[in-house]
């Protein structure tokens, strides 16, 4: 039995072909898919009910949060293997069937990822070494895009790494992951406090810590979207991929920091960050050109956000009350 979750959140059309194309691409062994609606507001909990009667559906009366939400269903999987998918996130032909294989020949394995895909069918972030400071710079400094194939400016995203072959990996994105239900009853399940983004992170970082690995496989694939349910969010500003809310991101980002690194780390990362925006923010103040003046707000946007969102969650101690 495998047991397939899907948190939803407000993307009715595109959970529907979520869930058309894991049917369609899904064969050969016994499925349960839960679908966990997040007090989506367009019909998506319905739609589900209606149309797709084989799955377990439960409908939230509030946003509990993704890593809430997946719980709430990981409580109620039988399966040996619990899919993570993103309603964003299409499944291509055997690829679940493929991760299983995989996880069977190697007992070790706690938690696998597979390939994630653009629409174009460009490869996007599969496999990813735990957050750092220095990993943050290259990121905002645009290093590691300009040098994507860099085991050093992008070595974060196992740049030069063909992803052509199964790798043991730091973490993979929760986007579509196969978890191996012992595992989870060894170490728990996600830690609710992350509302959403670090989960992951944070699980893959307890299961090496107690001995499991964590792997990335080329042969088991989703075209993915991205930001979907995200982008509902009207009220929030998001980051330069406009794919995360920036707000929500950094909370988790120094709750991810306390929890694991200490205050020092949470200082590390929330200063690297505040200190490259201070400098691109001086740099407008003197270099002045036709843009200057957005750069310079943007600049004292994100410092802002930085600082409201250390005194949010306490320097990373606390999680703010949800909804979020």
């Amino acid at each position: 039995m495998i047991s397939v979750i899907i948190v939803s959140y407000n993307t009715r059309e595109i959970l529907r072909n979520c869930l058309d194309a894991l049917y369609a691409n899904s064969s050969g062994f016994e499925m349960e898919v839960f679908v966990i609606d997040n007090d989506s507001h367009d019909g998506s909990a319905s739609m589900v009910a209606r149309d797709f009667p084989r799955v377990h559906l439960v409908a939230n009366k509030d946003n509990v949060g993704f890593a809430a939400a997946n719980n709430q269903a990981f409580r109620l999987a039988r399966g040996n293997y619990v899919v993570l998918l993103n309603p964003d996130a299409y499944v291509k032909p055997d690829s679940i069937l493929n991760g299983v294989a995989f996880m069977d020949g190697r007992p070790d394995c706690g938690l696998c990822g597979g390939k994630v895909l653009s629409p174009e069918g460009r490869l996007e972030p599969s496999a990813r070494r735990f957050p750092s400071p220095i990993a943050k710079l290259f990121t905002l400094s645009g290093l590691s895009a300009r040098f994507p194939g860099s085991s050093f400016f992008n070595r974060h995203e196992f740049g030069g790494f063909g992803h052509d072959q199964p790798i043991e990996v730091d973490w993979v994105p929760g986007t579509f992951s196969i978890v191996r239900k012992e595992m989870l009853d060894q170490i728990g399940v996600f830690d609710e406090r992350f509302y959403i983004y670090y989960e992951e992170t944070d699980l893959c970082l307890r299961a090496k810590r107690a001995g499991w690995k964590i792997c990335y496989i080329p042969d088991a694939a989703v075209t993915h979207i991205g930001g979907a349910s995200s982008k509902t969010r009207k009220d929030q500003t998001f980051d330069s991929k406009a794919a995360q809310v920036q707000s929500f991101r950094m909370r988790s980002e120094w709750l991810y920091y306390r929890k694991n690194k200490g205050f020092a780390g949470v200082l590390a990362s929330a200063g690297t960050e505040w200190l490259w925006y201070a400098v691109r923010l001086a740099k407008n103040m003197l270099l002045r050109s036709g843009s200057s003046a957005s750069k310079r707000e943007a600049a004292v946007a994100v410092m802002q956000q930085i600082v409201q969102s250390l005194r949010d969650t306490g320097f990373g101690r606390v999680s703010p009350v949800t909804p979020w």
